[in-house]
């Protein structure tokens, strides 16, 4: 009970000196950019939130336009939960601005970057833009390894708890039971693919990266010649005989991109092209972030045999 006392105390003072707190009977307004922080904010805020999705997982998140429907979702939320990293910059600043929204401009309290939480991947030593599609930031595809979302679920919960702090307690209790079922949850996907660590692979943008890492796959090629650009029939024919030399066991891509390359390679390699979900709604078992990754080892798992 004291715990709970400080931890509202706490909240009521970030809130006071934000002068940025809801209504104590307000629902939090949420706008995600991506599925999946508009699955993990409703995982945490339940019914003490509204939340939805800038994007679809179908889409390239780099590339959204902003269409008026979304500036008005934009206009009307208290909390922005983005993944930052420079992933939306082609598009989410041009949207706040037309919003009108300072609650949810860069540095404000509405305004939640899940990039910020996590250890960065691909952090360039300088940036170099003929070398494609590079992030100053690092490799923004943070939601591919699920220990990110656990230490992302802490921040957030207690992001939303300084913006509601009549709700504080709730969030808290909502975080820990997340935890606990996401803590299992990781036990069993990492036992179940412990067969794939060391699994060479090639993958068709380097998004997969926190994927790999978790898991212990080896990349041994991409498709796209540079990230961003799309794959050239000399770029493949480079890669189908590097594949000769150093063989990969599956060609991976996620559900928004285009398949031709990677089916091309698959039939010219004779090796499984996998269709990852990618995200929450990638493919109809990845309902929610249990099924995003229950799907994804699957299909890896399925492709190893």
């Amino acid at each position: 009970m004291l715990k709970q006392r400080h931890i509202l105390l706490r909240a009521a003072i970030a809130c006071a000196s934000a002068m940025f707190c809801l209504p104590s009977h307000a629902t939090v307004n949420v706008l995600a950019c991506e599925p999946e922080w508009e699955a993990l904010t409703t995982e945490l805020g339940g019914d003490k939130v509204k939340v939805s999705s800038a994007t679809n997982a179908l889409q390239d998140p780099h590339r959204i336009e902003a269409r008026p429907s979304l500036i008005a979702r934009t206009r009307n939320a208290n909390l922005l939960v983005c993944t930052g990293l420079e992933l939306e910059v082609g598009w989410l600043p041009v949207l706040i601005q037309q919003s009108g929204n300072g609650k949810i401009a860069a540095g404000q309290p509405g305004n939640f970057e899940a990039g910020a939480y996590v250890p960065r991947l691909d952090v360039p030593g300088k940036v170099d833009r003929s070398e494609g599609d590079v992030h100053a930031a690092g490799n923004p595809h943070i939601q591919q390894n699920p220990h990110n979302i656990a230490l992302v679920a802490v921040a957030l919960a207690k992001r939303l708890a300084e913006l509601d702090p009549a709700n504080a307690a709730y969030y808290q209790s909502r975080q820990k039971d997340f935890a606990a079922r996401w803590d299992a949850a990781m036990l069993k996907w990492e036992k179940q693919a412990a067969p794939l660590k060391g699994v060479a692979v090639v993958e068709h943008h380097k998004n997969m990266e926190y994927l790999m890492n978790w898991l212990g796959l080896r990349q041994v090629g991409t498709l796209e010649p540079k990230p961003g650009v799309e794959p050239s029939a000399a770029h493949l024919s480079g890669l189908l005989g590097q594949l000769q030399h150093q063989p990969a066991r599956m060609v991976l891509r996620a559900a928004y991109q285009d398949g031709r390359a990677s089916q091309w390679l698959s039939e010219h390699a004779k090796i499984p092209a996998v269709v990852l979900p990618f995200t929450v709604g990638g493919d109809d078992r990845a309902k929610d972030l249990f099924g995003l990754f229950d799907d994804t080892v699957q299909r890896l798992m399925d492709a190893n045999k």
